[in-house]
């Protein structure tokens, strides 16, 4: 069975890995060792503090640096009252909307299954993307509105040329309580100082499979030991808490390795690994064989450990509409691991009545649901000539027109008929 296969193939897969791959997926070790080997790259044997200090000295921000960033995000969360939202971010359904993802670009230095078409995707002109300063602008305007919460994603944000001056920019902004990044983790480990200094507190690293080889298959690419130097890089800094690493889960590429990525939060308190439902999207041959729904992840966990998993949300009593199914991740602990799991059911139970998201495409089009086809051009817009108030009454009028649950589509039979973007065009 496979709840069973879970145990044998991590036995098995030791031997075919490389020592310090092995290293992550063993938790016979102590957190200092794992921070240790961490903090050591395999191409040369530099620590992270020696990095940190390397990178400083080329005019980048060091460890040190990045304490006075922690302090005063720390300030920020802890003395700034409930923003008002101004009525343009309100939807038909009462939904408040302060929460704004940010694509920097279609490029990525990976080509997963389920984010490109294997043909690839024509990239728009360079001259057609949002600037730096035009992305400025919209920040400035969305938090006036009430944003309080802004994530950089792609493509891989990292690729983009100008990406520490977009984040140090965006960081400044003391009304953002929350500033994250989606990333593969390919090229993070090196950024990290810089991105602590810039205010960035949230970190969610994409990563499908511990196996090299299945890795390769999934994203087309080789880079796993990377990915994990750059997790546990980040675990090793205080200013990013929790750790998120966000997998997709597709039935018959790498349920069985659900168990093992659950293994690493044993002994990991900071770290939160989050299983994603497959979802359809332009030219990633989704279909119904290979999903894999949340309800099947869950019951395997507990029939292989033997312990019923525990919902770790409790509910803000100041927030009456905080409810456990509007929550984007359904977040469980285990007896005896220091970490947690969630579950991102987008499919199977969405979370569509609590959505307070809403997206900028990189080459500047305003999405207001994952799912929904319909879109604005606010590049357009201010290329034009558009003033701020002009651009509110854009934004407004798309919000007041967002459907209530999977952008119009009653299941996700129906979804995977609609034409949308690739997933790499609209933003992870």
């Amino acid at each position: 069975m496979l709840w069973r296969a879970c145990r044998a193939g991590a036995v098995a897969r030791r031997a075919a890995v490389p020592a310090w791959t092995r290293a992550c997926v063993s938790q016979a070790q102590s957190d200092t060792e794992l921070v240790t080997q961490a903090a050591t790259s395999a191409f040369g044997g530099t620590s992270m503090l020696q990095s940190a200090s390397a990178h400083r000295e080329r005019g980048g921000a060091g460890v040190e640096d990045a304490v006075p960033a922690l302090e005063r995000a720390r300030k920020r969360e802890t003395s700034r009252k409930e923003p008002a939202v101004h009525d343009a971010l309100v939807d038909g359904f009462g939904r408040t909307h302060t929460y704004l993802r940010i694509s920097l670009t279609e490029r990525c230095n990976l080509r997963c299954l389920y984010c490109m078409p294997e043909e690839g995707v024509p990239l728009t002109p360079s001259e057609k993307l949002l600037t730096a300063s035009e992305i400025d602008r919209l920040v400035d305007l969305f938090v006036s509105l009430g944003v309080h919460k802004v994530r950089l994603t792609g493509g891989e944000p990292t690729v983009r040329k100008d990406f520490d001056d977009i984040a140090r920019r965006i960081g400044k902004r003391p009304q953002i309580r929350s500033f994250g990044i989606t990333t593969n983790g390919i090229a993070l480990r090196r950024r990290l100082p810089e991105l602590a200094a810039s205010g960035v507190n949230k970190l969610n690293i994409s990563l499908d499979t511990l196996i090299p080889e299945r890795f390769e298959r999934i994203t087309r690419r080789p880079g796993l030991h990377k990915v994990l130097e750059s997790i546990h890089a980040a675990l090793s800094m205080p200013e990013f808490s929790p750790v998120k690493v966000n997998a997709v889960v597709m039935r018959g590429t790498n349920e069985d390795e659900i168990c093992s990525f659950v293994r690493l939060l044993e002994k990991q308190p900071r770290l939160e690994i989050r299983f994603i439902e497959y979802m359809p999207f332009d030219g990633n041959k989704w279909n119904e064989p290979k999903f894999f729904p949340y309800e099947e992840m869950k019951a395997l966990i507990e029939r292989e450990f033997g312990l019923p998993l525990r919902r770790a949300f409790t509910p803000d009593p100041a927030k009456p509409g905080a409810l456990w199914e509007h929550q984007t991740a359904k977040t469980y602990t285990l007896d005896g691991f220091s970490g947690r799991m969630g579950f991102i059911s987008s499919m199977s139970e969405n979370f569509c009545g609590g959505c307070t998201r809403l997206r900028l495409t990189a080459d500047g089009n305003l999405k207001v649901c994952l799912f929904g086809k319909a879109e604005v051009s606010l590049r357009d817009a201010m290329r034009g000539g558009a003033s701020d108030d002009d651009l509110v009454s854009l934004i407004s009028a798309s919000v007041k027109r967002k459907h209530f649950a999977l952008g119009g589509s009653k299941d996700r039979h129906e979804l995977a008929l609609q034409p949308n973007r690739p997933m790499i065009s609209i933003g992870g």
